[in-house]
């Protein structure tokens, strides 16, 4: 049997500042699944992905699209947070962002942000909050589910604020470290799981959302699993087929390489938009590199042994692709 794939625990975060606000069932049960994934995977008896297997489909993806295959964005304030999803230096902008590119297009998300901005002013996270609802609605419509999206922005800007005495989220960003580690404004340490931990307590944040802001604003180790790397990883025998989206990302975050993640993340998107060899708009009948590498291991073209060193080669060689990014937001 193979070893139950487990991670360090980290301090249990405090959530103090917290008691004021009513308690959420939903936020209950998010934060509850949340933290029984947070340290073992929900799948610990499965295998896969390898370390090998992780860096391998890396490599074929990276010869795939080679465009896709730059160093890790650093967040700017040229770009739009919901086009980059969260790839801003301001926290609270780049959550907002990523909630506004849910279930729908990078142009619609793109023009419900600008949409914002144009009513509000960019980050003016105070007219936002204090706005009749219906303007904010207006104001992201292009967004689609701009009722929905609207009420929980306010919602979360409601509940940051209360909790944090500001809007603002920059104390999960302060003086980033080695091993996505940072200081909040106390001067205390905020790990990864700390961090995920506040996003997601926010009703209508989920661990996606939460992962992308935690990946691409704050320069984290993380996994965001969206509809094209949950289809790509069923397809690789990366988690069972009982997963769904929320345990695959669990599992994933855990057995995916950290020097992997973004490359791996970014690629598999960008895969999953483009091949028509794997997906239902193309029939499934055009090439597909990963389908043909998957034929190619069944037939026993290519061996892959989790132990060998050319395993741990190709990691080293891809670090020039996948070096993480740690910012000061």
């Amino acid at each position: 049997m193979p070893p139950r794939i487990k991670r360090p625990r980290s301090p249990t975060p405090s959530l103090d500042d917290t008691s004021d606000l009513p308690a959420s069932p939903n936020k209950a049960k998010k934060l509850k699944l949340l933290a029984s994934h947070s340290t073992a995977s929900p799948f610990p008896d499965f295998p896969h992905p390898t370390p090998t297997e992780a860096a391998r489909v890396h490599a074929l993806l990276v010869e795939t699209h080679p465009d896709l295959a730059d160093r890790p964005r650093i967040p700017s304030e040229e770009n739009d947070s919901a086009w980059t999803c969260g790839s801003v230096p301001n926290v609270l902008e780049s959550l907002i962002g990523t909630i506004l590119s849910q279930n729908t297009s990078a142009r619609n998300s793109t023009a419900a942000k600008r949409g914002l901005d144009a009513a509000f002013g960019r980050n003016n996270f105070a007219a936002i909050a204090e706005a009749r609802k219906e303007d904010v609605v207006e104001a992201i419509r292009t967004g689609g589910l701009a009722n929905k999206k609207a009420g929980v922005i306010q919602r979360i800007l409601e509940e940051v604020y209360k909790r944090h005495g500001e809007y603002s989220l920059q104390h999960l960003a302060a003086v980033a470290e080695p091993g996505g580690k940072g200081k909040d404004k106390d001067g205390s340490k905020i790990s990864d799981e700390e961090a995920m931990q506040e996003l997601v307590s926010y009703d209508g944040v989920g661990p996606k959302t939460a992962s992308c802001v935690l990946l691409f604003c704050l320069g984290r180790s993380s996994f965001p699993v969206d509809t094209h790397v949950f289809r790509l990883s069923r397809l690789l025998g990366w988690v069972p087929q009982k997963a769904d989206r929320v345990t695959a990302q669990a599992h994933l975050d855990l057995t995916v390489p950290d020097e992997l993640k973004y490359g791996l993340h970014v690629l598999m998107v960008g895969h999953g938009r483009r091949c028509k060899g794997c997906k239902g708009s193309g029939g499934g009948k055009a090439d597909c590199v990963l389908k043909k590498w998957l034929r190619e291991r069944k037939d026993g073209k290519e061996e892959l042994d989790v132990k060998a060193e050319p395993g741990v080669e190709k990691l080293d060689s891809l670090a020039q692709y996948v070096t993480p990014v740690k910012t000061e937001d």
